[in-house]
């Protein structure tokens, strides 16, 4: 277990090292493609309810996806993770820009004074973060676990779909029993089945 967690690490802090020495417009550049790529895809076009989550930085960039998933007029929910308590709920939010608020990690969630709960097998396809990905649809996140617990929450048949570029695949990441995988990967260059 120690292994595999040093090995976690290291991607961590390969992506990170990426992300400092690749120039804003090389990052922007194939985030973009990876964007356009998400808006063409069959799965996205068709489902109604989308679970989307808010960046963190060497994550995919989400604000103009939010933005532009909602001009659509797809019912947005956003997870409120609680690390204290290893608990997670989703809520839907009607306006990105005056529903989420920072929450004890810094990340954008959904204020649950102003967003109304969701069940948690209501999205019909769920973007999930992660810092490095390989084609069998492991991942790694920033550690807290958040994403592994809520996953398997998910209804069976919501797509768990990937955003990443192709500098954050790898050939093998190091799955834990407690680690979940993601069904779709969405890069600059392709669309990543798990096989």
């Amino acid at each position: 277990m120690e292994e595999s967690q040093v090995t976690k690490a290291g991607l961590r802090e390969k992506v990170a090292a990426y992300y400092q020495t690749a120039t804003p417009e090389t990052v922007a550049h194939k985030r973009g493609r990876v964007e356009e790529r998400l808006f063409a895809f069959a799965n996205f076009l068709e489902s109604r309810i989308v679970l989307l989550y808010a960046d963190r930085p060497c994550e995919m960039d989400t604000g103009n996806i939010i933005a532009r998933t909602a001009a659509m007029g797809k019912i947005l929910v956003l997870p409120r993770f609680d690390f204290k308590k290893k608990t997670t709920r989703l809520y839907k939010v009607g306006n990105a820009d005056a529903d989420l608020q920072p929450d004890k990690t810094g990340r954008l969630a959904p204020d649950p004074s102003r967003c109304r709960e969701v069940p948690k097998d209501a999205p019909d396809i769920a973007l999930i973060p992660g810092l490095a990905f390989d084609e069998k649809g492991g991942r790694v996140g920033t550690g807290g676990g958040g994403y592994d617990r809520l996953m398997p929450e998910l209804a069976q048949t919501a797509r768990k779909v990937a955003l990443t570029t192709e500098a954050q695949m790898v050939p093998l990441i190091p799955m834990e029993n407690h680690d979940t995988y993601v069904d779709i990967i969405i890069t600059e260059e392709r669309v990543i089945y798990k096989i």
